[in-house]
């Protein structure tokens, strides 16, 4: 996966700080959240932990029943992540955050981010070990700092690739993640932010069989995101991003550029295909003037490209590249297509109770190569108590893009369901 995204510090007894620490090594993460208590140890070390949780009911139509034509009723822990963030130095941070992994089927507590941070000056970082990999805005949203409640609807990319398997799987990593280094920085006051990592990607031995993978000779995956904000300068920090920021950075226009590549990164070790994904992304947020609300827009593009060099692997073939999908998704010969997401969002500036009502639309198309394309409309409402640290989401879906599921599914039958979803997180 790894967000607005500042601690906000609280006073707690010291006493207290062994039990903490112990539980959070024990089990903590969300992109660039420092946690909610935080530790001055003395002038340059201190230590910040916290935890996130999302969850959800969801009814959709055609899901369940003898037939599969009656309407299906799910509750789901969808993430529960602890988080922690030190500083062993003016330059040296520490940051180790956990994910409940499959958490709908009980799941258990994975590494999300571990990750040494070498920060010397807003031009010149590097980070290295397990972190995210430089993508488009929603992936570096993650789940917590994304404007709607599910906006993963796009296919997978390998950092995604185990994202539904408890062991490590063959290949790259899980929710964005995976073991590399960062170098990233802002210049021309922030305006300009850049990232440039190498990642593992698909790994050269498949966990499972013991084979080889396509990746026989151990190629690296190359990584890179380029943003530029045109007006106000957005607050996330690192390299991270946000899909709104309710406001808080003034009016923002940000137009962004990634990629990702690796050879022999994709395919099986018979029929090896070299990996390639190029997007592009814009956010336009804007205060209006007469009455304060905010107006949100996002957008986002993919192209995912497979260059295979003996052709395509067949049918049934255990190719050990990436999920390209949940719900049935399995190993396949990676996705090749297009893909692009757009939302528009208005928060409300009159307070209801102890919060905003933004009311927003979304749109999502998947155009598979040498296949069908499928689509998905979304419309719903995020009542905000607390920006991203309190929110819930009421929100109705209906295409063929995933059958009820938060992401695109390559076993949809192409038949148009509606669903109903109720979303709640809360963090600190």
């Amino acid at each position: 996966m790894i967000a607005s995204k500042e601690t906000k510090a609280k006073a707690w007894n010291i006493r207290l700080l062994p039990a903490i620490t112990l539980a959070t090594l024990a089990a903590g993460y969300t992109p660039a959240s420092q946690a909610g208590a935080t530790f001055k140890i003395d002038d340059t070390k201190w230590i910040s932990i916290g935890v996130g949780i999302r969850t959800s009911f969801q009814s959709a139509e055609d899901n369940a029943g003898t037939n599969g034509n009656k309407w299906s009723n799910d509750f789901r822990l969808n993430n529960l992540r602890l988080y922690m963030n030190a500083q062993i130095h003016k330059y040296i941070k520490l940051t180790f955050n956990t994910e409940c992994a499959n958490c709908a089927d009980g799941g258990d507590i994975r590494v999300l981010d571990g990750i040494v941070q070498f920060e010397y000056n807003p031009y010149i970082n590097l980070w290295g070990g397990r972190q995210l990999v430089p993508e488009g805005r929603i992936e570096m949203n993650g789940p917590f700092y994304s404007a709607t409640y599910e906006p993963f609807k796009m296919p997978f990319e390998p950092s995604d690739s185990t994202i539904q398997n408890v062991l490590p799987g063959p290949d790259a990593g899980t929710f964005g993640r995976d073991e590399g280094a960062n170098f990233w920085g802002a210049a021309l006051d922030g305006h300009l932010k850049y990232v440039f990592g190498v990642f593992e990607g698909l790994k050269r031995t498949n966990y499972t069989t013991g084979g080889p993978t396509a990746n026989v000779d151990s190629n690296v995956l190359y990584a890179s995101r380029i943003a530029y904000n045109i007006l106000n300068v957005e607050k996330a920090p690192g390299y991270y991003t946000g899909g709104t920021a309710y406001g808080a950075d003034g009016d923002v226009l940000t137009v962004g550029f990634f990629n990702q590549y690796q050879q022999d990164g994709a395919g099986s070790f018979e029929r090896p295909g070299n990996f390639t994904l190029l997007g592009g992304d814009v956010k336009f947020e804007k205060l209006i003037p007469d009455n304060m609300g905010v107006l949100t827009f996002n957008g986002e593009y993919k192209h995912f490209g497979i260059g295979y060099r003996d052709g395509a692997p067949g049918p049934g073939t255990n190719t050990n590249t990436f999920l390209v999908g949940g719900g049935g998704g399995g190993l396949t010969t990676g996705f090749q297509g297009s893909a692009f997401n757009t939302n528009l969002l208005y928060l409300i500036p009159q307070k209801i109770g102890i919060g905003q009502f933004q009311p927003y639309v979304m749109y999502t198309e998947v155009y598979t190569q040498n296949g069908p394309s499928q689509s998905e409309y979304e419309s719903g409402v995020n009542y905000v108590i607390d920006g991203h640290n309190a929110r819930l989401s009421l929100l109705w879906q209906g295409g063929d893009l995933s059958g009820g599921g938060p992401i695109w599914n390559p076993a949809a039958n192409g038949t148009f369901v509606n669903a109903i979803k109720l979303g709640v997180q809360v963090q600190i």
